[in-house]
């Protein structure tokens, strides 16, 4: 992907003040965040365990699950017990939003479409205090061992993992809700002192959101800038009526 051709693209989407913030963001080094599991621990032991390890954190004022981390990197974390049990699962502020906006709860069952490696996942298990039913597909074998592996780290329940792609599932399985992390450009996650990669893969979810019961609900998310991908994204999935599509993405500009 062009750098300029991106910059061109923002600027036309929204102007030249929000494009200028959006490339300030990208230049920026992204803070290292992580998600308390609260179906281990709670927030206040985390960061008093961290502290004791030398590890300075904040909460996150919109979720009280997540911390940012002030005066180390990824590494410091990794080698901690509070990692390695599963207590903590490191993961981007973007990528907790989703399950957010679809809230979980007791007794759903609840499809997870692209599920590795496991962070929303977990996330949506918790935020139901382990009692949802949640499928979680991975196509890719190793991705899917990945997720398996994660799932039983942090302790989630009720969650069954399958190989397969959701878009190929059976049409005996139905859902009250469906998370869809949507392929797209991936521009939202850019780091400008890496090379820059675009998917020309523009998922087509009509058969995943066939899936959701009649009133249920299907949320798509992504990691992408450009409003047009997200939007054609989300159009193609848009056909029945008789279900909620919660596209993240208009949410969080109407707010």
């Amino acid at each position: 992907m062009s750098i300029l051709w991106l910059k061109d693209r923002l600027q036309n989407a929204y102007g030249e003040l929000i494009s200028e913030q959006i490339w300030r963001g990208y230049e920026t080094e992204r803070p290292v965040t992580l998600r308390v599991n609260l179906l281990k621990t709670d927030t206040k032991s985390v960061m008093e365990e961290l502290f004791r390890c030398g590890i300075e954190t904040e909460r996150v004022d919109w979720y009280d699950s997540a911390l940012t981390v002030k005066n180390v990197r990824e590494e410091s974390l990794v080698s901690t017990d509070i990692y390695r049990n599963g207590q903590i699962y490191l993961q981007s502020l973007s990528s907790m939003l989703p399950p957010l906006y679809l809230e979980p709860c007791a007794d759903e069952n609840i499809l997870d479409m692209t599920a590795a490696p496991g962070g929303k996942t977990t996330q949506m298990s918790a935020l139901s205090y382990g009692r949802a039913f949640i499928t979680a597909c991975e196509r890719d074998a190793f991705r899917a061992e990945r997720l398996r592996f994660n799932i039983e780290k942090q302790g989630a329940p009720r969650v069954t993992v399958l190989k397969t792609d959701a878009l190929k599932l059976d049409d005996y399985f139905q859902f009250d809700k469906i998370l869809l992390d949507a392929p797209c450009s991936g521009s939202g996650t850019l780091n400008l002192k890496r090379s820059v990669k675009i998917s020309e893969k523009l998922v087509a979810g009509r058969r995943g959101c066939a899936a959701a019961k009649p009133g249920g609900a299907a949320l798509q998310g992504g990691h992408c800038s450009a409003k047009e991908f997200t939007y054609q994204s989300a159009e193609t999935i848009k056909k029945r009526r008789d279900f909620s599509l919660l596209d993240m993405f208009r949410i969080a500009l109407r707010k």
